[in-house]
């Protein structure tokens, strides 16, 4: 008796995975009515979000984040250049963001994701635009030398809400960033001071004594949300982004002010009405994100 439930039971999980897979929208839709999504989520909450400063050893910042399955992993470095005639006394910000075929099956070799050039620029758009960075904090030397940053973001795993993913590695791998210690050698050029030879230097003319912070500003954070029919679904997952075509990006600083608010298209009108409700989910996430982040740095000072 017992082995016939065991086979009536698989037979009937073979024909929900197969039903979910001819009829996809019809099975996110019956699960809707029920306000529950297949992972058992509500439809305003994000999954389970984990963050891990200093990922990268080699990297002066670093930060690894997952959002459910999710995965991102950025890194920074940094460079000395000549600041720009326009802006003498300000330093740089260059974000790249990169998926490799190994995070999302539809990413094949040899043919850069179109999502990857989009979220680069929504990522530069949102650091600059929020004020979270000064660019004066970057001056070394008004006029003669500034840092520039390079930040990569890579995708590990694309399973939705990837720009979600990418802004809260990218403000953590901020958060970590340690700006190295420079000096002016013989010539009277700042050069990048070694652990090694970090006293001989220091007793020329240092420009910076020590590794220092850099400070920053009402960091902004996001959330996504899908719209279909009446519903609003927080932190898509990759699957669901396939299905409902309508998606509503909101970025808030950590003051819960409006950054800005991506809407790329779908078949969906985003009535007033649903964008502040969209806004008023994205604020409780800024609350979770913010103690996410918190928890990571209070780690790694432990560390």
């Amino acid at each position: 008796m017992a082995a016939a439930n065991g086979s009536s039971d698989l037979y009937s999980e073979m024909e929900v995975d197969a039903f979910r897979r001819l009829f996809p929208l019809r099975y996110h839709e019956q699960h809707l009515l029920k306000s529950v999504r297949p992972d058992a989520r509500k439809l305003g909450s994000a999954r389970d979000t984990t963050l891990a400063l200093g990922a990268v050893a080699s990297a002066e910042g670093s930060a690894l984040a997952k959002i459910g399955s999710t995965t991102m992993l950025a890194a920074i470095k940094m460079e000395i250049m000549t600041p720009t005639v326009e802006c003498p006394d300000e330093g740089s910000i260059a974000i790249e963001f990169h998926m490799p075929p190994i995070c999302s099956p539809l990413v094949r070799p040899g043919r850069p994701a179109e999502a990857a050039s989009v979220i680069s620029k929504q990522l530069s758009d949102t650091i600059l635009s929020s004020g979270m960075i000064d660019l004066k904090e970057l001056c070394l030397v008004g006029g003669k030398a500034a840092w520039m940053a390079y930040l990569d973001i890579y995708c590990l795993d694309a399973d939705g809400s990837l720009f979600d993913a990418a802004l809260l590695s990218t403000v953590a791998a901020f958060s970590h960033l340690n700006i190295p210690v420079v000096s002016l050698n013989e010539d009277g050029r700042i050069v990048l001071v070694s652990e090694d030879n970090i006293q001989l230097k220091l007793e020329k003319q240092p420009v910076n004594t020590e590794k220092r912070k850099l400070k920053l500003n009402s960091p902004p954070f996001s959330l996504t949300c899908l719209l279909h029919k009446n519903y609003i679904l927080a932190d898509p997952t990759a699957e669901e982004e396939s299905i409902m075509e309508t998606a509503v990006t909101v970025v808030l600083d950590s003051s819960y002010q409006l950054v800005s608010l991506y809407k790329p298209g779908g078949p969906v009108h985003a009535h007033t009405s649903v964008i502040q409700d969209c806004v008023a989910l994205a604020k409780r996430r800024v609350k979770e994100l913010q103690s996410v982040l918190n928890e990571a740095i209070s780690d790694m000072e432990v560390e």
